[in-house]
């Protein structure tokens, strides 16, 4: 039975790893180096996870656990705690801006929506706005890139409308990394203490919706209609993640977490991919 079981765990992994692996060759990571990177996370993990009375794994279980040979594990687990194996992806300037349009309350007009902002008179002005939260960025800078990209309105009068929400970064690469690391570790994430045995019963905290027999022709009108309806989906969590920002700045906001929902579209197009939903 735990053998079945293991067989159809690492056969789910492996129609997993299929886009990873689209990605990684993307980028010229061969195998010797993505194998590296697992087994460290496989020592860092068996180390962190799995000690006794809060201190870290010894080497010969860890050893045990992963397979890895007791040298490899030394090897790894000095790696591991020689470097910085942090990752981050900064908010960018003109993501703090349309984030704190929407929630400081200088900058929000009476029905609590985002105001038309003069650009440079007084204390609720666009200046000001990015004098408080933009860094180093000159106003002038910030206006003209937030028009550029779309996000920023200018009316005759002078002042500046918000139009988009959120910038999709440009690059690329940033784009794949924000959305692995805010994204896909998350999903992952949630999905381990979904199935985690030890967790007990709760409310799941994953749902997908979906359909296996959608004509091709209607997939055009489908993909407008459902982005339409994931972007009001996700402003509404903001607005409701954005008010407990505000009770916790109240209190003296030592306390806080991250926590995330996620919206995707999806759909399938590997024709190499054998699954069924």
């Amino acid at each position: 039975m735990q053998e079945k079981l293991k067989e159809q765990v690492l056969d789910a992994f492996q129609l997993v790893l299929r886009p990873i692996v689209k990605i990684l060759l993307r980028f010229n990571v061969g195998v010797s180096e993505f194998t590296e990177i697992v087994k460290k996370s496989y020592v860092d993990v068996a180390s962190t996870e799995y000690g006794i009375r809060g201190r870290p794994t010894n080497i010969s279980r860890v050893a045990v656990m992963t397979g890895l040979t007791r040298k490899e594990v030394r090897r790894l687990r000095n790696m591991i705690e020689a470097g910085d194996t942090s990752l981050s992806v900064k908010t960018t300037p003109i993501a703090e801006i349309l984030h704190r349009w929407h929630a400081e309350e200088d900058f929000l007009d009476a029905k609590g929506r985002p105001a038309a902002l003069p650009f440079a008179e007084g204390e609720h002005s666009f200046s000001e706005l990015v004098k408080r939260f933009g860094g180093d960025v000159p106003p002038g800078a910030m206006r003209t890139e937030l028009k550029r990209v779309g996000s920023v309105v200018e009316s005759d009068d002078g002042r500046l409308n918000l139009a988009k929400r959120s910038v999709v970064p440009t690059d690329k690469t940033d784009n794949l990394v924000t959305s692995l690391i805010h994204g896909v570790y998350p999903l992952l994430c949630t999905v381990v203490e979904n199935s985690d045995p030890n967790e007990g019963a709760r409310e799941p905290k994953q749902l997908t919706a979906y359909s296996t027999n959608i004509r091709k022709q209607d997939l055009g009108r489908l993909r407008r209609i459902s982005g339409d309806r994931l972007a009001d989906f996700a402003e509404t969590f903001d607005d409701l993640f954005m008010a407990y920002e505000t009770l916790n700045e109240e209190s003296d906001g030592e306390d806080g977490i991250t926590v995330a929902v996620g919206l995707f579209y999806f759909e399938e197009h590997d024709e190499n991919a054998h699954y069924t939903w």
